[in-house]
């Protein structure tokens, strides 16, 4: 693979134990399997570096497009300032 997970996005420890646990319940539940610390990691680590930089730039652009409407609002407000010239 060659991406560590600190290269694309920085989890706390608990965030990572916590994501990791959800991971081994998915796997204990959904496919009734057991995975070792190994392959927690190992899933953990994929998703940070493949899911992750779609998401945050995903949220990026939600942003974008929230501020792209304020500016937008804030323009009409300001033409509807301007006085006639009669």
């Amino acid at each position: 693979m060659g991406r560590n997970l600190n290269e694309a996005i920085q989890l706390s420890d608990k965030q990572k134990k916590q994501i990791i646990s959800e991971i081994r319940a998915f796997y204990l539940d959904i496919r009734e399997e057991e995975i070792g610390i190994i392959e927690e990691r190992q899933i953990l680590d994929l998703f940070c570096t493949h899911l992750a930089p779609i998401v945050y730039n995903k949220a990026l652009d939600d942003a974008m497009g929230w501020l792209k409407e304020r500016v937008e609002n804030i323009q009409v407000d300001y033409y509807s300032l301007y006085k006639d010239d009669q």
